[in-house]
């Protein structure tokens, strides 16, 4: 297996600073989402609602936006953070500073090892397509997530796709300047590979396309 090089890694994650979090919201979840992926956030925030646990493991947490809004089954969940980006991280959990997030600072390329019990539920939201390398390797992380994952814990998430999808004039074009800039690494990403990669290591697997945005889940 290729191994992503360091500069591709923070290619990824580089661009999450203070100013482009604080824009994040209204201009990602808000008009990409609804415009350019034609997958209005609500839909991310129902699978939140629909699978997040009182146990729960965030990674990739971007600004936190789907953590802040979502119904946990209780008022006092356990939420961790995992990201390995800072500002990320800081944002995020000064956001959900009423939860007391655990934060843990991890390249999720590499094997997991943190001082903390499992989780009964993983949020991988947005975070695939910026992940370097095809499907087929960076799936690693899921191999790496499921070390932290209780009996029948279940992972969900979603990601932008380029393959079988039908982007429209803009989406292609900023798909296309995001891969260039390495934001991006989702050329030859599918539903069909990211099923089959998922298949491979977990049960109960579903893969559901709105626009370019495929809304999955897994249980292991």
């Amino acid at each position: 297996m290729n191994v992503a090089t360091n500069k591709q890694v923070e290619a990824g994650q580089a661009i999450y600073n203070k100013y482009v979090l604080a824009a994040y919201d209204l201009l990602v979840l808000g008009v990409s989402c609804q415009l350019f992926w034609r997958c209005p956030s609500d839909r991310m925030e129902t699978q939140y609602d629909k699978f997040v646990s009182n146990n729960h493991l965030d990674v990739g947490v971007g600004t936190g936006y789907f953590l802040d809004r979502c119904q946990f089954p209780s008022n006092n969940p356990r939420i961790a953070l995992m990201d390995l980006n800072k500002n990320s991280l800081n944002y995020t959990a000064e956001r959900i500073v009423r939860y007391s997030p655990e934060i843990y600072c991890q390249n999720i390329l590499d094997p997991i090892s943190i001082p903390a019990e499992n989780f009964d539920s993983i949020g991988v939201n947005f975070l695939l397509h910026c992940v370097p390398g095809d499907l087929s390797k960076k799936s690693v992380i899921f191999d790496h997530l499921k070390t932290v994952m209780n009996p029948n814990a279940i992972i969900f998430g979603s990601t932008i796709l380029q393959v079988g999808v039908s982007p429209n004039w803009f989406a292609k074009r900023l798909m296309n300047a995001y891969n260039n800039k390495g934001v991006f690494s989702n050329i030859n990403d599918s539903a069909e590979g990211l099923k089959r990669e998922l298949s491979k290591i977990f049960t109960d697997v579903s893969v559901e396309i709105v626009g370019c945005v495929a809304l999955f889940s897994a249980r292991k």
